[in-house]
């Protein structure tokens, strides 16, 4: 394999991403600076033609600057197999059918030797919310289920709790609920759609007043910092598309033991770029998609978690080549 990884990305309209903020745009700027080609595609351009992924790419090149960030210098439409060494998908959730679609072409792609970052088969079996359910030594109590009366047996068991959709990100519909709430009933009639779609549901955690923790891992290993985000006033949502701020802490002993405890696991099924989400003590979400905060955190401390990734690529190609 030559030492130019040629390197593909299926994202979000490139055009429209917050520079200052985007993890994916941090990694297209440490393939650059390697003089990676780099192939940018959006889902919409993918395609199966007699069992074979061809996309519809643009060869881009990317500068860090706010206004004028990425720059085409080619085109065209090729096989994917033929095209990439390894491929980025950083396509947000939500994780719906055309996700899925998606990774099934990828899978294709895959089977003819591209290196997906992350497994397409791993982002179908690694639910962001189930994927706790591996790890119970690391959760709160929990319960996912789409029955109305199991979950309202849990909010009278707990007390306090937080129910989440499976298939969302950056804090949307999430409700913090206790037994007497008069809007409770409402709230779990529209949130499983009354009683026909699976949500998770989880004791409530004090201490997310001091920061939702970002853990980043690249290929098992965590980065020994967190972007602990910190819910605004009135809040109970740390996530930064919710309103909270972010600030850097060092990994403590427990998360340390958490990534322990999962890393080998993510490792084993080619899940190479993840972000865990810890409160308190405790492990609430596997985040497999598109997880982010490399940008805040690189700048905090000195950080180069996109460099690493880039690292983990080139090693575990050169390991099949």
């Amino acid at each position: 394999m030559s030492s130019k990884v040629r390197i593909g990305v299926v994202m979000d309209p490139i055009s429209e991403i917050k520079t200052y903020k985007d993890s994916t745009f941090a990694m297209l700027l440490q393939a650059n600076a390697r003089d990676w080609p780099i192939y940018y595609m959006q889902q919409k351009d993918l395609c199966i033609r007699d069992g074979r992924t061809w996309a519809k790419w643009q060869q881009i090149e990317v500068i860090d600057n706010n206004d004028n960030w990425f720059s085409v210098i080619d085109s065209g439409e090729s096989p994917l197999d033929e095209l990439l060494d390894a491929l980025l998908m950083r396509k947000d959730p939500p994780f719906d059918m055309e996700y899925i679609y998606t990774t099934y072409m990828l899978e294709l792609a895959e089977n003819r030797g591209v290196l997906m970052v992350n497994k397409p088969q791993s982002l179908r079996d690694a639910n962001e919310k189930l994927f706790t359910s591996v790890f119970p030594q690391c959760c709160v109590p929990s319960l996912i289920s789409c029955s109305i009366l199991d979950i309202r047996e849990f909010v009278e068991e707990y007390q306090d709790v937080i129910v989440k959709p499976l298939d969302m990100m950056g804090g949307a519909s999430i409700f913090r609920l206790q037994p007497t709430d008069q809007n409770l009933s409402v709230i779990l009639e529209n949130i499983t759609r009354f009683g026909t779609q699976t949500v998770m549901v989880q004791r409530f955690i004090p201490e997310i007043a001091g920061g939702d923790k970002r853990i980043l891992l690249v290929d098992g290993v965590p980065a020994p910092y967190a972007l602990a985000r910190i819910p605004k006033t009135g809040e109970t949502r740390g996530n930064i598309a919710a309103g909270g701020r972010g600030e850097g802490v060092a990994l403590s002993e427990r998360d340390k033991w958490i990534c322990e405890q999962v890393g080998p696991v993510l490792r084993e099924k080619g899940l190479i770029f993840v972000g865990l989400d810890v409160i308190g003590d405790y492990l609430t979400e596997v985040n497999v998609t598109s997880p982010t905060c490399i940008r805040e955190l690189d700048a905090e401390f000195g950080l180069n978690i996109a460099g690493d990734l880039m690292d983990a690529i080139a090693a575990r190609l050169q390991q099949v080549a």
